[in-house]
């Protein structure tokens, strides 16, 4: 089954866990679950297995039902901890792609290719940089695509770009669903 993975990816503190760090998360997980996707941290200072982190994660916040999305994600396999990736993401997450506003010519791909993509099969692991600098470059060489979800080229907040990459891929799955007669519960 393909899948999409919301990827936040650590660029503050790799030794130290922040509140900018647990808020990130908090902010990530309703999204993550109300529109199907998997979340993934990619290289949090955080221990333990998804569920026990789900669990520490949640008892620090307020947001998200205080946390019970994040725990429900945790729950259904779809809340995932990656180490910073050496030679590569693994493999089950399918193709990488770093969310930016400027996409390179040669590597760029619309949010409506990418749903059209999913909804025949392939999986997306889509990077987000958590920092004030976004995304180191060696993301932009490694990942396969780039991705600018206003299609403007506007540099939007993280957690607004969470919101904004996640709505426009579920917005665009369900009117393709929609167009191709299979119709879904939400339309």
């Amino acid at each position: 089954m393909a899948v999409l993975t919301l990827a936040l990816y650590n660029t503050y503190d790799v030794k130290r866990l922040h509140e900018a760090h647990l808020r990130a998360i908090a902010r990530a997980a309703p999204i993550a679950y109300a529109y199907d996707f998997h979340l993934a941290l990619v290289g949090f200072p955080l221990e333990g297995k998804p569920k026990e982190v789900a669990e520490e994660v949640s008892s620090h916040t307020t947001i998200g039902e205080g946390g019970r999305y994040l725990l429900e994600l945790a729950e259904g396999n779809r809340f995932h901890l990656l180490d910073f990736p050496r030679k590569g993401f693994p493999p089950q997450f399918g193709t990488p792609v770093a969310t930016t506003r400027k996409p390179s010519d040669e590597k760029e791909i619309t949010p409506i290719e990418l749903a059209e993509r999913h909804l025949r099969g392939e999986s997306f692991l889509l990077l987000i940089g958590l920092g004030r600098h976004g995304l180191p470059k060696e993301i932009f060489k490694l990942a396969r695509y780039h991705m600018d979800v206003t299609g403007k080229r506007v540099s939007l907040e993280t957690c607004t770009a969470i919101g904004a990459i996640a709505v426009r891929i579920a917005t665009y799955r369900e009117a393709l669903k929609w167009r191709s007669g299979k119709r879904t519960s939400r339309g």
